[in-house]
């Protein structure tokens, strides 16, 4: 049973390192083949392209990694929602499809957005054909 995993983990390892060499590869491809036409920059090798690679991963990526950390937040909301009431629910509802300014979920505008709305166009369609004179 050891054994199984310790392949597992050196497989896992092996893989790793080849993708990314083939991911340095794609990136020090399409950095000359674009770069240098484009911009005047200089042509790069394999190994400026892992350096790129790493250094872009610590400027905006960082090494955190997606981890459980994202997953306790989407199971906090998810408790958070299940202990709402169905008023509060509504409520949430319509205050977030207000700041996103689209309707909230698949079954599009509530009755009151949709009334609401319709009595906005309504008062633009007199405004609107009314005569300043």
């Amino acid at each position: 049973m050891k054994r199984f995993w310790m392949r597992k983990v050196a497989g896992f390892i092996l893989l790793a390192i080849v993708g990314v060499m083939v991911f340095s590869g794609i990136v020090m491809l399409l950095w000359n083949a674009l770069l240098p036409e484009l911009f005047h920059f200089p042509v790069i090798t394999f190994w400026q392209a892992l350096g790129l690679l790493i250094l872009t991963k610590l400027l905006f990526g960082g090494f955190r990694g997606g981890g459980p950390r994202g997953g306790r937040w989407k199971d906090k909301m998810k408790q958070r929602w299940m202990n709402m009431t169905p008023e509060e629910k509504e409520k949430f509802q319509q205050d977030w499809g207000r700041r996103c300014r689209r309707p909230f979920g698949p079954e599009g505008p509530s009755s009151a957005e949709r009334a609401a709305s319709e009595r906005a166009s309504a008062a633009e369609r007199t405004t609107a054909t009314e005569s300043p004179f």
